[in-house]
């Protein structure tokens, strides 16, 4: 049986007119995507770039790396009124997971979310081991960090991961390279 990756492949070499649409960072979009793909950042998204992106398409497939933000875009774009919207089931990971082909650079930065939890685990144990030590009010910042946790986990909406996105260790440089959007 195959997977929904290998139908797109298969439909994509057929020459069958889909848009493929990465929502992903720039960032992560640099490090590896789908051939063809173009990168419109969900933070960033603009319906109307969408259908003209997808203009005469027989369909168009979101993308990120699991899915979830191409979830969140599917919701926007169809109340933005577009049409023919697929999300590619498990995003660019289970596209790999396909063996199907990702077109990679040299750039080696940690994945945003890899970002986030070192920062979160650097200042939780640190909170901890100051409350131990120092003031139990040290206490408080583990906690914050965990409500911060609980909320991103419950909403999908993740400050820390903003913030992150914006540092110049995750900006791409867009002069010359297929990075049809970009933060500068």
């Amino acid at each position: 049986m195959k997977t929904q990756s290998q139908q797109l492949q298969k439909d994509l070499q057929s020459g069958k007119s889909i848009a493929l649409i990465d929502v992903r960072t720039p960032v992560e979009y640099e490090e590896m995507h789908i051939a063809g793909a173009r990168l419109m950042p969900l933070d960033k998204l603009d319906p109307q770039a969408v259908r003209s992106a997808s203009a005469g398409s027989d369909a168009c497939v979101l993308i990120c790396r699991s899915g979830k933000r191409a979830e969140q875009a599917h919701q926007k774009l169809h109340a933005a009124g577009c049409e023919n919207l697929v999300i590619l089931d498990g995003g660019v990971m289970a596209w790999e997971a396909a063996g199907l082909p990702l077109e990679r650079t040299e750039r080696k930065v940690l994945p945003l979310m890899r970002q986030v939890q070192l920062i979160i685990g650097l200042l939780a144990l640190t909170g901890s081991i100051l409350a131990l030590t120092v003031h139990k009010n040290f206490a408080l910042l583990p906690a914050f960090l965990g409500a911060g946790l609980t909320m991103a986990g419950s909403t999908g909406w993740c400050g820390l991961a903003i913030l992150l996105s914006k540092m110049p260790w995750n900006k791409v440089q867009c002069a010359g390279g297929n990075v049809k959007s970009c933060s500068i």
